[in-house]
């Protein structure tokens, strides 16, 4: 089996997401399943709620150790929720274990701005990142979240977002990657991005 697996653990988008790459004509399939990683070109970690429920679904389905033995071998995309999953630790409701793919912790949002961020927002790109390509600075994404991560590496930031505060808007760290914005929602900006990962595919 190749193509694009796109995780299901009860916490994700994964209609959308699953729309998007069809429209875009990569092949890829929803799965429940920890050993479809194994045999996928590619892997999508979406996400919707809070982190701890998360998490404690990915470890019953068995699906966080296989994320962590797929890191580094096959490009993983986790979006929103899922980039937040990433991380080594999440402050949502309760302290918790991520999947430290990426350095650092997932906190609210420092701003005096309402909170959840929800609508378009523009991107300043950094560290010249291949999922970004063909893409200016200042684009325009989807956002719909009130929780961010803070990077411990500004290495690993390759986008970064205003909202009355610098959020980190997406990271990237030997071939795993985060968009804590929504790319299947964010129109032909979205869809590139989207392309650009499914390039990547092993």
């Amino acid at each position: 089996m190749s193509g694009i697996a796109i995780i299901d653990y009860g916490a994700g988008n994964l209609k959308s997401v699953s729309n998007a790459l069809g429209y875009l004509g990569f092949s890829h399939y929803i799965t429940a399943d920890p050993a479809d990683l194994e045999r996928a070109g590619a892997v999508i970690l979406p996400g919707v709620g809070a982190f701890p429920d998360a998490m404690d679904k990915l470890r019953r389905r068995g699906m966080d150790a296989a994320l962590r033995a797929q890191a580094g071998r096959k490009p993983i995309l986790g979006i929103c929720l899922g980039m937040q999953l990433l991380f080594d630790r999440g402050e949502e409701v309760r302290d918790c274990e991520g999947l430290s793919l990426v350095s650092g912790h997932v906190g609210l949002i420092r701003t005096d701005l309402k909170l959840p961020h929800i609508g378009w927002n523009s991107l300043r790109l950094q560290n010249n990142s291949p999922l970004f390509r063909g893409l200016d600075d200042g684009a325009y994404v989807y956002f719909v979240h009130s929780f961010c991560g803070y990077a411990t590496r500004e290495g690993d930031v390759i986008a970064r977002t205003d909202y009355g505060a610098s959020v980190v808007a997406a990271v990237a760290r030997d071939g795993v990657l985060g968009c804590q914005f929504h790319p299947e929602k964010s129109g032909e900006v979205g869809l590139q991005i989207l392309r650009n990962f499914g390039a990547m595919e092993q």
